[in-house]
């Protein structure tokens, strides 16, 4: 048996493969059943949001000038074309920059966290100065990364991927660090060297980690965004958003608001549904 059978087996153990002779149509009824418990969870929230949207201007008796609620806000876009242009425009350039910070500080935590992993004195020596600069607001922080990446795609990129990377750095560095150690020592005296370790059995082991920080970061990636928007690049929904309050348009405004809240909402369903594909098909070490 090589070591690659081996911790593939030993992977298929301890995540629990499917009991054996489980009835196609029992299989086919909980996949039914758990999606359409997706589906009802999803509208639920959805609802929930709303209401309290709709409370939030009643309780606190917002004046009808200023304050949208969803109903207005719907009716401002199914009769204004010109709004839902604009909105749309400012919604593909603010989710591209995302998408692309998202993706960057999450490529450079994981290169960071396998670093960390191997080399265990650079961990000690790097960690605590992330952590210290992870504190640092990002306000602070957004006029000189403009000054120095400059006000396009890099500097948004840079910014957005903060957000990103120190989270997921964080606790990616830890679940690599919290593999049993019992599934290591099995790798190691089947002769593995610790990248196939770390391939076959820490990352593995690490999945839930990686998918827990990516469901926090995706949203912060979009407040990220915004804010390089409303402070540097004078593009995208942070600067509609801007813009609009500056002309009293709020209807614009809230609709801004309404669809930053719905692409969050997206970016952490998308990112729990690649989560389950993943962790069915890979499956994950217990941490």
């Amino acid at each position: 048996m090589t070591i690659t059978d081996t911790t593939v087996e030993l992977q298929s153990v301890a995540v629990g493969a499917t009991t054996p002779g489980l009835a196609p149509g029992i299989g086919r009824w909980r996949t039914v059943r758990g999606f359409g418990g997706r589906i009802l969870s999803t509208v639920i929230s959805i609802a929930v949001v709303l209401l309290a949207w709709q409370l939030f201007l009643k309780l606190l008796h917002v004046n009808s000038f200023i304050g949208r609620g969803p109903l207005d806000v719907w009716r401002y876009l199914t009769s204004n074309a010109a709004a839902r242009a604009q909105l749309w425009h400012a919604s593909v350039t603010t989710l591209r920059d995302a998408g692309v910070g998202l993706a960057a500080g999450t490529v450079a935590a994981l290169v960071c966290a396998v670093i960390f992993n191997l080399a265990r004195s650079v961990e000690q020596t790097l960690l605590p100065i992330a952590l210290v600069l992870s504190s640092v607001p990002l306000v602070a922080m957004t006029p000189l990364i403009a000054l120095i990446f400059g006000r396009g795609l890099m500097g948004v990129t840079v910014i957005a991927g903060i957000v990103t990377f120190f989270p997921t750095l964080v606790n990616v560095t830890l679940a690599l660090r919290r593999t049993p150690e019992a599934s290591i020592d099995l790798c190691h005296a089947y002769g593995a060297d610790r990248f196939l370790t770390l391939r076959k059995v820490q990352f593995p082991s690490a999945l839930p980690a990686l998918f827990a920080s990516l469901r926090i970061a995706a949203p912060l990636a979009l407040v990220g965004a915004l804010l390089a928007e409303w402070l540097a690049t004078g593009k995208g929904l942070g600067y509609l958003m801007l813009q609009s309050q500056t002309l009293s348009n709020y209807g614009l405004v809230w609709s801004s608001v309404a669809a930053v809240t719905a692409y969050s909402f997206g970016l952490y369903t998308v990112i729990s549904w690649l989560e389950r594909l993943v962790l069915d098909r890979f499956g994950s070490l217990p941490t």
